[in-house]
Protein backbone atom coordinates (compact mmCIF):
# COMPACT_ATOMS: atom_id res chain seq x y z
CA UNK A 1 0.00 0.00 0.00
CA UNK A 2 1.14 3.30 -1.11
CA UNK A 3 0.41 7.08 -1.49
CA UNK A 4 0.52 8.45 -4.65
CA UNK A 5 1.46 12.23 -6.02
CA UNK A 6 1.85 14.02 -9.07
CA UNK A 7 3.15 17.23 -9.31
CA UNK A 8 3.35 19.11 -12.50
CA UNK A 9 7.11 19.51 -14.16
CA UNK A 10 6.22 22.52 -16.54
CA UNK A 11 5.56 24.67 -13.08
CA UNK A 12 9.34 24.49 -12.47
CA UNK A 13 8.98 24.78 -9.07
CA UNK A 14 11.00 26.10 -6.64
CA UNK A 15 12.99 22.99 -3.92
CA UNK A 16 10.73 24.82 -1.35
CA UNK A 17 7.44 25.04 -2.96
CA UNK A 18 7.90 21.53 -4.47
CA UNK A 19 7.66 20.30 -0.86
CA UNK A 20 5.30 22.26 0.15
CA UNK A 21 2.79 21.21 -2.25
CA UNK A 22 4.26 17.69 -1.92
CA UNK A 23 3.07 18.20 1.75
CA UNK A 24 -0.12 19.79 0.79
CA UNK A 25 -0.30 16.54 -1.05
CA UNK A 26 0.18 14.39 2.04
CA UNK A 27 -2.61 16.37 4.37
CA UNK A 28 -5.09 16.40 1.90
CA UNK A 29 -7.06 13.27 2.79
CA UNK A 30 -6.41 13.15 6.33
CA UNK A 31 -7.51 16.53 6.77
CA UNK A 32 -10.51 15.55 4.35
CA UNK A 33 -11.14 13.06 7.10
CA UNK A 34 -11.60 15.20 9.74
CA UNK A 35 -13.48 18.11 8.02
CA UNK A 36 -16.27 15.53 7.41
CA UNK A 37 -16.36 13.79 10.55
CA UNK A 38 -18.61 14.06 12.69
CA UNK A 39 -16.74 17.39 14.73
CA UNK A 40 -18.27 18.20 18.61
CA UNK A 41 -17.27 20.94 20.44
CA UNK A 42 -15.34 19.32 23.76
CA UNK A 43 -14.47 22.12 25.80
CA UNK A 44 -13.44 25.57 25.22
CA UNK A 45 -10.39 25.19 23.67
CA UNK A 46 -10.55 21.25 22.43
CA UNK A 47 -12.81 19.54 19.72
CA UNK A 48 -13.88 15.82 19.64
CA UNK A 49 -14.43 14.05 16.54
CA UNK A 50 -14.80 10.41 15.39
CA UNK A 51 -13.52 9.59 11.81
CA UNK A 52 -13.66 6.21 10.17
CA UNK A 53 -10.24 4.83 8.34
CA UNK A 54 -10.69 1.51 6.10
CA UNK A 55 -9.45 -1.50 8.01
CA UNK A 56 -7.08 -2.05 5.38
CA UNK A 57 -5.44 1.70 5.11
CA UNK A 58 -4.84 1.09 9.00
CA UNK A 59 -3.27 -1.92 8.92
CA UNK A 60 -1.48 -1.82 6.02
CA UNK A 61 -0.49 1.99 5.74
CA UNK A 62 -0.20 3.25 9.52
CA UNK A 63 0.93 0.04 11.00
CA UNK A 64 3.29 -0.53 8.50
CA UNK A 65 5.62 1.44 6.21
CA UNK A 66 4.58 5.35 4.75
CA UNK A 67 5.57 3.97 1.75
CA UNK A 68 5.21 7.46 -1.16
CA UNK A 69 5.92 7.76 -4.34
CA UNK A 70 6.09 11.29 -5.96
CA UNK A 71 5.81 11.75 -9.78
CA UNK A 72 5.56 14.32 -12.56
CA UNK A 73 2.89 15.26 -14.69
CA UNK A 74 4.43 17.11 -17.82
CA UNK A 75 1.82 19.29 -18.16
CA UNK A 76 -2.06 20.23 -16.72
CA UNK A 77 -3.14 17.91 -19.56
CA UNK A 78 -1.12 15.01 -18.75
CA UNK A 79 -1.86 15.69 -14.68
CA UNK A 80 -5.59 14.99 -15.36
CA UNK A 81 -5.25 12.00 -17.01
CA UNK A 82 -3.91 10.82 -13.48
CA UNK A 83 -7.80 12.43 -12.50
CA UNK A 84 -9.57 10.37 -15.37
CA UNK A 85 -7.70 7.11 -14.71
CA UNK A 86 -8.69 7.15 -10.93
CA UNK A 87 -12.28 8.12 -12.15
CA UNK A 88 -11.76 4.61 -14.42
CA UNK A 89 -10.51 2.72 -11.23
CA UNK A 90 -13.63 3.48 -9.31
CA UNK A 91 -11.95 5.93 -6.84
CA UNK A 92 -13.90 9.10 -5.61
CA UNK A 93 -13.04 12.62 -6.11
CA UNK A 94 -12.28 14.52 -3.10
CA UNK A 95 -12.47 11.45 -0.95
CA UNK A 96 -9.96 9.07 -2.59
CA UNK A 97 -7.89 11.72 -4.37
CA UNK A 98 -8.00 15.37 -5.21
CA UNK A 99 -6.30 17.56 -6.79
CA UNK A 100 -3.92 20.68 -5.24
CA UNK A 101 -4.32 23.94 -6.42
CA UNK A 102 -2.59 27.04 -4.96
CA UNK A 103 -3.73 30.07 -4.07
CA UNK A 104 -0.87 31.61 -6.25
CA UNK A 105 0.43 33.98 -3.22
CA UNK A 106 4.29 33.23 -3.77
CA UNK A 107 5.64 31.45 -7.11
CA UNK A 108 2.93 30.80 -9.77
CA UNK A 109 0.38 32.60 -11.66
CA UNK A 110 -3.12 32.16 -11.65
CA UNK A 111 -4.68 29.51 -14.04
CA UNK A 112 -7.53 29.29 -13.36
CA UNK A 113 -11.30 31.24 -13.09
CA UNK A 114 -10.55 31.57 -9.10
CA UNK A 115 -7.32 32.79 -9.31
CA UNK A 116 -5.13 29.57 -8.34
CA UNK A 117 -3.07 27.25 -10.11
CA UNK A 118 -3.79 23.18 -10.26
CA UNK A 119 -0.62 21.85 -8.92
CA UNK A 120 -0.96 18.18 -8.39
CA UNK A 121 -3.07 15.50 -7.42
CA UNK A 122 -3.11 13.42 -4.04
CA UNK A 123 -3.84 9.72 -3.68
CA UNK A 124 -5.35 7.84 -0.35
CA UNK A 125 -3.46 5.18 0.39
CA UNK A 126 -3.57 2.59 -2.54
CA UNK A 127 -2.82 -0.69 -3.58
CA UNK A 128 0.41 -1.06 -4.65
CA UNK A 129 -1.40 -2.69 -8.05
CA UNK A 130 -3.76 0.50 -8.47
CA UNK A 131 -0.80 2.51 -7.70
CA UNK A 132 1.27 1.10 -10.27
CA UNK A 133 -1.52 0.88 -12.63
CA UNK A 134 -1.64 5.13 -12.18
CA UNK A 135 2.03 5.67 -11.80
CA UNK A 136 3.53 3.93 -14.64
CA UNK A 137 2.29 6.81 -17.07
CA UNK A 138 4.39 8.88 -15.16
CA UNK A 139 8.29 9.07 -14.27
CA UNK A 140 9.81 9.65 -10.61
CA UNK A 141 9.90 13.49 -10.10
CA UNK A 142 13.19 14.60 -10.92
CA UNK A 143 14.41 17.95 -9.72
Amino acid sequence: MRRLFIIRKDLHLSAGKLAAMVGHCAEAYWTNLIRNANIEKFDFENYQFNIQIPFEIYENYINDKFIKTICEAKNLNQLLKARTMALEFGLVEGIDFGLINDACLTELEPENEDGTCTVGIWFKPLDDEIAHSISKKYQLYKS
